[in-house]
């Protein structure tokens, strides 16, 4: 696309250290992002998830080749994807703007959170990695009007679809070379091949 044609753009990717979010990012910077865009990757931390307290005793080793933000004491896990995330992003599309933004969960729901920070930032689209087991893509487990015991039945990624004011796309990744199956709110399981 020709970069002075079109005005840029705030794309955010919600970063987490899963498969699902390297497929959204992924996503993005093939068909998402163009090189006048501002692309953010938003992480939002739980500080009293028993994920966080478990990953502490199973964190690896920092790779010579890796990223040495972190500290010795293991406490820069977090700050590694983001910043691999960050090189992927810059190795992909060298011209690209790239920004990392941290936001603590403070016991609301994530995507209460992403959807604020949307808000906050001015965002125009967000990428999000979907992962959606056989029973939810058969029996479709979706609650319109959030009427069945809240949001928790409802995954991340289709309460940002349904309740986004901007554009929110869901990513799967099928297969190795089978391409994405994307969600969006005017769009099902729309399987772009790429």
């Amino acid at each position: 696309m020709q970069s002075g044609t079109s005005p840029s753009r705030k794309v955010m990717v919600v970063a987490e250290p899963n498969r699902e979010s390297a497929v959204a990012l992924q996503y993005a910077l093939s068909h998402a992002v163009f090189e006048q865009d501002e692309l953010i990757l938003l992480h939002i931390e739980n500080p009293n998830s028993w994920r966080n307290t478990f990953s502490t005793f199973l964190r690896r080793p920092n790779v010579a080749s890796s990223s040495n933000m972190g500290s010795p004491d293991g406490g820069g896990g977090d700050v590694d994807f983001l910043e691999e995330m960050k090189h992927a992003c810059k190795a992909a599309q060298p011209t690209l703007r790239v920004r990392v933004e941290r936001v603590e969960m403070e016991g609301k729901d994530k995507g209460g959170i992403v959807l604020f920070q949307s808000k906050l930032l001015g965002i125009d689209l967000i990428v999000i990695g979907q992962r959606r087991s056989l029973s939810t893509a058969i029996l479709g487990c979706r609650r319109p009007g959030g009427s069945m015991r809240g949001t928790k039945g409802i995954d991340t990624a289709e309460y940002l679809i349904e309740n986004s004011k901007c554009t929110c796309v869901g990513v799967q990744k099928k297969g190795q070379n089978a391409g994405y199956l994307l969600n969006t709110k005017t769009h099902k399981n729309f399987w772009l091949l790429a």
